[in-house]
Parts: structure tokens; sequence; C-alpha cells
């Protein structure tokens, strides 16, 4: 059987992905929140005064691009850098009150989205699709995992 990209999971997923981002993105640009970056406040919101290699390594990003992003944030006075209180070598990063502000309209936002994204399920619709999708998260991590070791394995020899 030929492989359908239009019912593909691929396909589904991504279009999915992009109506809710665009949809988010609307909610909470007045708040200078651009996107990708309400997954670091979100993070920041609760476990204030990260690390930046901690935040790359939690969001799996490069550091160099989360360097990007709190440098556009720490501009729009979302986050702001400080030294460790107990290791003046260390940076740590803080949301500011506009960034506090702003996270509480990202998580209205996206509990907004949810509701709506779920209006027409059955609760046991909603719960059977979270399962389904964490159980999909899964299999493609253990995916990923056992793909790489392979490459890895195949460029050792």
């Amino acid at each position: 059987m030929e492989f359908d990209y239009v019912n593909a999971l691929t396909h589904i997923m991504g279009h999915v992905m992009k109506l809710h981002r665009q949809n988010l993105d609307l909610l909470i640009q007045k708040y200078d929140v651009y996107p990708g970056q309400p997954p670091l406040l979100m993070r920041l919101y609760r476990h204030g005064g990260m690390m930046q290699k901690d935040l790359a390594r939690s969001m799996n990003v490069q550091p160099a691009t989360l360097t990007v992003m709190i440098n556009r944030m720490e501009k729009s006075g979302l986050v702001t850098r400080q030294a460790d209180p107990n290791d003046q070598r260390v940076s740590r990063v803080y949301l500011t009150e506009k960034g506090k502000v702003a996270t509480k309209a990202v998580k209205e936002a996206l509990q907004l989205l949810e509701t709506r994204c779920f209006e027409n399920f059955t609760d046991e619709e909603t719960a059977l699709l979270r399962n389904m999708l964490t159980r999909l998260h899964t299999d493609l991590e253990a995916f990923q995992l056992e793909y790489s070791e392979k490459r890895s394995g195949d460029a050792q020899e």
C-alpha cells in the first residue's frame, strides 16, 4: 500500500500544532511574547532562577538558541539575569514582574485553547486521546534513543 501523506500522522499533527501555535500567538502577542517563548516562561515560573545550561537541557534546545531567546526576552523586559548569590560566576534567569504577568496570560491562553480544542469531545474521548498521545510520545522517544545509539554504533565501526 502506498504511503498516504495527507492522512499521515506527520501531516495531521503538523497542521494541528501549527494551528495551535498560531492561535496561542494571537492570544498572547500583546504581552511581547513570541513563538517559542511560552515553554521558557512556564519553566521559569515553576523553577525560577535556573541556570541557562539547565534551561537549555530541560527544553531540549541548543545553548546558543536559548541565549538568543533570553536576550530577546530580556530586551522585552520579560526576564532578567542575576548572579547566583552563592557563586558569582553563575548567572541565573528570573522572570520580571512583566514576565510574571505574561506567564499568567500564557497560562490563561493555553487553558482557553485546551477548552476550545476539546469542546466537541466527551471526557472519555479526551482521556483516550491524551493516553494515546502520551504512548505515542513514549514510543517516539524510544525510537529516537534506539536510532541515536544505532547511528553512534555505526559511526564507531
